[in-house]
């Protein structure tokens, strides 16, 4: 009976320790969230300010100032977590749009009322970014408690379900899609077929030493057949009977009188 007593209680506190746990992640998420919407409400009061200030110098843009203010109604009117991060790359998008608009005008941009509003821009997206980290760690970390067992059946009894996560582009990001990557692996792989013909030039100007030296050779060789070496004796069909030292037959001596 004891036993069945002490298997209750330790069920019981684990139930109760699990619950409080799962209270405590789930109040850190509604809490990096709060930060979050902090935030992007004062990025939403700064955008009517930097869209006013562009159309005092290009007020003939309509249709950039028109996707600035719809996207940013949209971002507003967000009805979750999913559809907020979604709203908020499409307004990122045409703030975007926007500053590259201002950059055709020297004016606008040495304004210092316009810096002013895009330094406390780029502060406020930044803020955002950092609580965006946060919030995503703390639901990271509830989801996962929320999907083990055992605490899974303390969830599922007390209906804890997992959040989502916020997700936006960040600057980073999207840069890494435009950096010269691309251009420098061509960079790196241009000068491979110039380099590649060298070796097939290399046989063709050494082909030409060979024949030079055959060339110059063959007189060397000529002089040595056609003129006899020292110490080398003419052949007896060349030498004369007086060179040889033979004397003359009568039979021989006959027929040159004769003829």
């Amino acid at each position: 009976m004891s036993i069945i007593i002490l298997i209750i209680l330790v069920i019981t506190l684990y139930v109760v320790v699990t619950y409080n746990s799962l209270v405590k992640m789930r109040n850190h998420v509604k809490e990096g969230w709060a930060d979050i919407d902090v935030q992007l409400k004062r990025r939403y009061n700064l955008i009517p300010n930097i869209v006013e200030t562009v159309k005092g110098y290009a007020a003939h843009e309509e249709a950039v100032f028109t996707k600035v203010t719809e996207a940013r109604s949209g971002a507003i009117n967000a009805g979750n977590v999913h559809d907020q991060g979604a709203a908020e790359n499409m307004l990122s998008g045409a703030l975007k749009s926007l500053f590259a608009l201002a950059e055709n005008y020297p004016d606008l941009k040495a304004n210092d009322n316009f810096k002013q509003l895009q330094n406390e821009l780029v502060d406020t997206e930044d803020k955002i970014q950092a609580s965006r980290r946060f919030y995503n760690s703390t639901v990271r970390e509830f989801n996962t408690k929320v999907e083990q067992f055992p605490a899974k059946v303390v969830a599922d009894m007390f209906k804890f379900k997992s959040e989502e996560f916020f997700e936006i582009e960040e600057e980073e990001q999207k840069e890494v899609v435009d950096v010269d990557f691309n251009k420098g692996e061509t960079m790196q792989a241009a000068p491979a077929p110039e380099a590649a013909p060298e070796p097939e030039q290399k046989p063709e100007e050494s082909a030409p030493a060979p024949e030079a030296k055959e060339e110059e050779a063959a007189p060397a060789g000529d002089t040595a057949e056609t003129s006899p070496s020292e110490g080398e004796e003419p052949s007896q069909a060349e030498a004369s009977p007086e060179a040889t030292g033979e004397e003359s037959t009568p039979e021989e001596e006959k027929k040159e009188g004769e003829a």
